[in-house]
């Protein structure tokens, strides 16, 4: 089990950029490195969607929505307990709750995702 306490999000102008923070807290026997780690987020009105994926140890493989590639980057840091996600030239229709979710029986994109942090609200104005 993993506790996940997502930061960083607020309100940014278009084109701006924001990074987000996950820092995780172990509640069992297992090294942060053997978790793969995702952010997915929801607007209002809408289903949450994934967003951005890494994998397990170094996180040398990362997945992205088509529509954040180039934008957004997902990185982590085994020394941290943390993961991150870059949001470069930030687009009115990112504005949503992103959410850090986490697994430790899968690897990269398409993991059941258990594990979910509370949500941060990124909103991207003008």
């Amino acid at each position: 089990q993993v506790q996940l306490v997502e930061s960083g999000g607020g309100l940014v102008q278009e084109g701006g950029s924001l990074r987000l923070s996950c820092a995780a807290t172990l509640l069992t026997a297992r090294s942060f490195d053997q978790y793969t780690f995702a952010w997915f987020r929801q607007a209002t009105g809408k289903d949450r969607e994934y967003v951005a994926a890494i994998s397990r140890r170094n996180g040398d493989k990362t997945y992205y929505k088509p529509s954040v590639k180039g934008r957004f980057t997902i990185s982590r840091d085994n020394g941290k307990n943390a993961v991150y996600l870059q949001m470069n030239s930030l687009k009115s229709e990112d504005t949503a709750v992103y959410y850090c979710t986490a697994d430790v029986e899968c690897d990269g994109y398409g993991c059941p995702w258990p594990y979910w942090g509370q949500g941060t609200q990124v909103t991207v104005s003008s």
